[in-house]
């Protein structure tokens, strides 16, 4: 292909209806179907990144391999498309206003008065042309955040306005994701919110080609013309996407309404071979008829809100479908918990995953679950805050070490088993300052880390400020904590573990992020296979 085409993805009624799900099921159809796709996600908030933001404002913070910050949809394209996203690939208004800024004090306008139009919007259109223009890419999908209608997201609607007449017919298109209704009372679903929603986007401008109607109950064909009709698509346009047990059910349910084909057509593009959903289908199958049934206890601050620990629990997914288990994942406040009743709240588990996360808030909890999970043998995963109260646990219990802490919870503890690292010290930034994206990690060979991957070298992303203090190492690798796993750069560790214990495992980086349905991460897949030996032996 000699021009990139572009799919634009818009929503509408209200948020939360599933654009990053409907975008990455139409990439991953177009994938299959031999096209070279990617998704971007444009984000409307002020934040230059997510970074900074409270996991229970904005759920998880996503990071690349390239170390961007990024929306946890990105973990949506990643885990269907298995295909890294970028910096790139996430943008939001504050990194635009950010760019267009430096700009202006540079003096790259000459002069001009900088404003919405067209300063903005040319910055939004050179983003989203960006992978287009890297020629690894024929199709880029472009996901607009919020909905049509919000303030803060008219420079993108005004944006993509522009583009779609500047790349000319049957290179760009809009897919405007909408709410069907179904009024319990009146016993039938409403069209009016969509129709509305519909004019919206006409009011600036925009006119939809396709129609994706989320809903609880099926369009029929009535409801199918009327939309058609009052919302100025072509009939065969108006996709329905009724719920679904599972979110990866979703690219079929698109392949039978035709949503590939339909887009294809209005790009002017071939339908090439029928989509190879081969291998997606037999996860699905595993997926859905599983032979074992494990519990698994998130051990975390956050669990009241299940977007914070979006990439754990989908990795738990794929490493369910791989050992033909059904994972329930039950989250256990660490808050509440204490070596009290640590025993009464995990007796119905049979592994636990202790989380990552930031601050001293729900840390004893978090350390009494480790200890539980070190003297019971019960199958230990921890990651990055949670491979730190690992070693936490152990200083304290085993090597005797009674004030041993992190210093990000007591910054004057004598022992500071995990300490800032050295060229953190003195940043005063907290947005985009950690240590981010893919580090090197070599492994010590006879070690679980080992026998679990299976090579000497990997690369995993990290997001993090606080490290296993190397000052601690050899005191606590004599008590029996090993390290299994460290940066050669700079000899931090990154893995632990301990011999003679079923399956005990800290990482400080977040394997969550690497796994997709076409590789579940190998953590994931030994720790569920770690807890269906468990549960048999019960």
């Amino acid at each position: 292909m000699n021009q990139t085409k572009y799919i634009f993805v818009t929503g509408g009624v209200t948020s939360s209806l599933g654009k990053g799900i409907i975008a990455a099921s139409l990439a991953k159809l177009l994938q299959a179907r031999g096209y070279r796709t990617t998704i971007q996600k444009f984000d409307p908030y002020l934040n230059v990144d997510p970074g900074t933001l409270n996991p229970y404002e904005h759920g998880e913070c996503y990071v690349t391999d390239d170390g961007a910050e990024t929306d946890l949809d990105l973990g949506h394209y990643e885990r269907f498309l298995n295909v890294p996203t970028s910096q790139a690939n996430n943008v939001t208004t504050g990194r635009i206003y950010l760019s267009v800024i430096e700009k202006e004090r540079r003096g790259e306008f000459l002069g001009k008065t900088v404003q919405v139009v067209p300063h903005i919007t040319n910055e939004i259109k050179d983003r989203m042309q960006l992978l287009g223009q890297s020629g690894d890419y024929d199709i880029v999908i472009t996901e607009i955040g919020g909905t049509v209608g919000d303030i803060e997201s008219l420079p993108y609607i005004e944006s993509v306005r522009q583009l779609v007449w500047d790349l000319g017919e049957n290179n760009a298109i809009v897919i405007h994701l909408t709410l069907v209704p179904y009024l319990a009372a009146a016993g039938e679903l409403k069209t009016k919110p969509t129709q509305h929603s519909v004019k919206t986007l006409m009011e600036s401008g925009i006119k939809a080609d396709i129609l994706v109607c989320r809903t609880e109950h099926e369009l029929s064909q009535e409801i199918r013309s009327k939309l058609a009709l009052f919302c100025n698509v072509k009939k065969e346009a108006v996709i329905q996407s009724i719920d679904a047990s599972t979110i990866y059910e979703v690219p079929n349910l698109m392949l039978e309404e035709g949503l590939d084909i339909v887009a294809l057509k209005k790009l002017d593009l071939p339908k090439k071979a029928a989509p190879d959903l081969k291998n997606w289908n037999t996860f699905l199958k595993r997926l859905k008829s599983p032979k074992h049934t494990v519990n698994i206890g998130l051990i975390g601050k956050y669990v009241e809100m299940q977007d914070c620990y979006k990439s754990i629990l989908e990795a738990f997914i794929h490493a369910g479908a791989a050992n033909e288990t059904k994972v329930n994942v039950v989250s256990i406040h660490s808050e509440y918990i204490d070596d009290e009743n640590i025993a009464d709240k995990l007796k119905d588990i049979d592994a636990i995953l202790v989380a990552p996360g930031f601050g001293e808030r729900g840390i004893e909890g978090k350390i009494a679950a480790v200890r539980y999970a070190r003297e019971s043998k019960m199958p230990f995963f921890g990651i990055c805050l949670g491979m730190q109260m690992s070693v936490i646990e152990y200083s304290r219990n085993v090597l005797g070490l009674a004030d041993a802490n992190s210093t990000e919870m007591n910054s004057d503890t004598p022992n500071p088993v995990v300490n800032l690292m050295e060229e953190q010290k003195n940043v005063t930034d907290k947005g985009g300052t950690m240590r981010l994206g893919a580090w090197k990690c070599e492994i010590k060979p006879y070690t679980l880390a080992y026998k679990i991957y299976g090579q000497t070298t990997i690369h995993e992303r990290h997001r993090h400020r606080y490290e296993y203090n190397s000052a601690y190492v050899v005191e606590l690798e004599k008590a029996g904590l090993k390290a299994s796993g460290v940066n050669p750069d700079t000899g931090l560790v990154e893995i632990v573990e301990i011999e003679n214990h079923p399956f005990f495992i800290g990482v400080q980086y977040h394997p969550e992020y690497k796994s997709t349905v076409a590789n579940p991460h190998p953590l994931f897949v030994n720790f569920v296979a770690a807890a269906v030996k468990a549960r048999k032996k019960q």
